[in-house]
C-alpha cells in the first residue's frame, strides 16, 4: 500500500493549525502524493488553494487519512470512515492522547518513514449500539472508545439490570457503567479504575462508575455476543443519558434497553515501524522506567 491519495483532516478549532498542516501538504506533494483536505478544516484553516474533499469523499478515494489534532478528532473521523475502510494515522496536538500516538514535533520524520513503505496496520475494534424503547429503535451509534450510560444530575444513582447473550448478569446501581473497547480502556474506564487492555484485543470491558456495592468490579467479557442493559430504576430527579463517545442520547426513561454489539466495522491505524504501545503507555503515564532501543523513534 503506497498511499498514493492522502486526505488531511485536522482540529480545525485548534489555533496554529495552518502552520503545520501546509508543512504536511508540501511534503506530501513533493513525494508525488495526491492530498484532499477536509473541508470544514480547509474553509477554517484558510487552506483552500488545494483539492477540498468531504468526509463521504474522502472515504471513497483516500487511501491514507492523517488527523492532526487530539484523540476526540481521532473518534469522530474514525466512526464516519470505519465503513469505507480508510487506515487513520494521528497526529497529536492536543494534550494526552493515547490514539494520536505521534507527537506533531516529530510529524515529518514520521510520514517520511511510513510513506516509504516502513509501517504497520493495527485493527481495532468498534461497537454498535442501539437504543429501544417500548421494542422500537430510537437511536443507533457507533463507538470507538466507550459507551457510557450514567445519571444526568448530581443526585441519586441510577439501576441497571445487565444480561449477557440473554444470560443474567447482574442488577447494579452506580453512577453509571462504562462499556469500552480495548482502545477505550485508557479513556474513561481508566479514570474509573479500569484495567488497561490491549489495543488489538478481541474484548469488551465492563467498569462500574461509582457502584452502590463495592464489590462491583470491572469485568472483561468476550466481544462476539450481545449485551444487553435496561434501566430499572431512574431516582425522580436523577434522570439518565448514554454517550457513544462523543455522542449523547439525553432524558432515557425508565424501561429503556441499550443493546451493545461489535460491530462488523473495525477502525485501521497505521503506525511507523518501531511503534510500541507499551512506549506509548511509558510516555502518557509517566510509568518510571527507562526506555530501551526497541522503542519506537517517533
Amino acid at each position: 500500500m503506497n498511499f498514493s491519495t492522502v486526505a488531511l483532516i485536522g482540529r480545525y478549532r485548534d489555533t496554529g493549525l495552518n502552520t503545520p498542516l501546509e508543512k504536511l501538504v508540501n511534503l506530501l506533494i513533493k513525494a508525488n502524493r495526491q492530498v484532499l483536505i477536509e473541508s470544514e478544516t480547509a474553509y477554517n484553516t484558510g487552506l483552500c488553494n488545494y483539492p477540498i474533499a468531504s468526509l463521504k469523499q474522502i472515504g471513497d478515494y483516500a487511501s491514507l487519512a492523517i488527523v492532526i489534532g487530539g484523540d476526540g478528532t481521532v473518534l469522530s473521523t474514525a466512526r464516519y470512515l470505519a465503513p469505507y475502510g480508510v487506515p487513520l494515522l494521528g497526529i497529536n496536538h492536543g494534550r494526552l492522547g493515547f490514539i494520536t500516538d505521534i507527537p506533531i514535533c516529530d510529524m515529518t520524520n514520521a510520514i517520511n518513514w511510513i510513506i516509504e513503505g516502513n509501517y504497520q496496520i493495527e485493527e481495532r475494534i468498534l461497537l454498535k449500539s442501539t437504543v429501544w424503547r417500548d421494542n422500537e429503535k430510537i437511536h443507533s451509534a457507533l463507538s470507538l472508545n466507550d459507551v457510557v450510560l450514567n445519571r444526568s444530575s448530581r443526585g441519586g444513582m441510577i439501576e441497571i439490570e445487565i444480561e449477557y447473550n440473554n444470560t443474567f448478569m447482574y442488577t447494579q446501581r452506580a453512577d453509571g457503567l462504562i462499556i469500552a473497547t480495548p482502545t477505550g480502556s485508557t479513556a474513561y474506564a481508566l479514570a474509573s479504575n479500569g484495567p488497561i487492555l490491549h489495543p488489538t484485543l478481541n474484548a469488551i470491558l465492563l467498569v462500574p462508575v461509582a457502584p452502590q456495592t463495592l464489590s462491583n468490579r470491572p469485568i472483561i467479557i468476550p466481544e462476539n455476543g450481545i449485551l444487553k442493559m435496561k434501566l430499572t430504576e431512574i431516582g425522580r430527579d436523577t434522570g439518565a443519558n448514554v454517550h457513544f463517545d462523543t455522542q449523547t442520547l439525553s432524558n432515557l426513561q425508565l424501561g429503556d434497553q441499550i443493546t451493545v454489539e461489535r460491530s462488523k466495522y473495525k477502525t485501521r491505524f497505521v503506525h511507523p515501524d518501531g511503534y510500541s504501545f507499551f512506549s506509548t503507555l511509558r510516555k502518557k503515564l509517566h510509568w518510571n522506567i527507562m526506555p530501551k532501543s526497541s522503542d519506537c523513534k517517533f
